[in-house]
């Protein structure tokens, strides 16, 4: 039988697979992400996962001093994160001899006007997240790999994609992001917020997937791994 593996300790994740019914097995990629120097472009350095748990944190002055030079896009950011969080648990599952499984990696990322956004570091930084989102619009990317082994003799098939979703907030006082801040829920998600959460009360309207926007794209997940044959 092929087992469903989630290659993420995210909690969200894991209720969006519950709630269309999938069963599956956690086990969450273990290290550091890092982009290739070869394909960061000059932003390399700043390309590691905050936290370990789908986001990036590339700040501007992070940029100006890893030497300039073209940025990789958000999308294709979460795409290479998500299909190293894949490989690493694949090859895991290899060495343990399972022969029968699929993978998912998942990484998600803000971005406001092309910088990507990722889980703040202090208090002070969820603050001025949130103060530059409010009032804006900005987009949430979310990458998934997926990595299907059907047996020994079978060679994987890998599939990888994005979703990009469109957020914009209304305007919020100080006074309010202060006391959102406070409660500690920002402090483990890209851009500061979680929109399942207390933030509801600051978003004005969405454009696409809101599934994509709390971790996971559940319906392109599902489709894509019917297409595989593993759903």
């Amino acid at each position: 039988m092929n087992k469903v593996i989630l290659a993420s300790a995210s909690p969200r994740r894991r209720e969006l697979l519950t709630q269309i019914g999938m069963e599956y097995e956690v086990i969450p990629a273990r290290g550091e992400e890092k982009l290739p120097q070869s394909r960061a472009k000059g932003s390399a350095d700043c390309a590691a996962d905050c936290g370990g748990e789908g986001s990036l944190n590339c700040s501007a002055d992070c940029r100006e001093s890893s030497g300039g030079g073209a940025e990789l896009p958000p999308s294709e950011i979460v795409e290479l994160l998500s299909a190293q969080k894949a490989e690493e648990v694949f090859e895991r599952l290899l060495k343990e001899k399972r022969s029968f499984f699929t993978v998912i990696g998942a990484d998600t990322v803000v971005a406001l006007e092309g910088e990507v956004m990722g889980k703040p570091g202090s208090r002070q930084e969820a603050v001025s997240m949130l103060t530059r989102l409010q009032g804006r619009s900005h987009q949430v990317y979310t990458g998934v790999t997926l990595i299907a082994q059907n047996g020994e003799k079978e060679p994987p098939r890998q599939v990888t994609f994005h979703e990009k979703t469109d957020v914009v907030m209304y305007p919020v006082s100080e006074a309010e992001i202060s006391a959102y801040v406070d409660t500690g829920e920002p402090m483990d998600k890209a851009g500061a917020y979680g929109i399942q959460g207390r933030c509801a009360a600051f978003i004005r309207e969405i454009h696409g997937d809101y599934n994509n926007v709390v971790g996971l794209p559940v319906g392109r997940v599902y489709q894509e791994l019917r297409r595989m044959g593993k759903a």
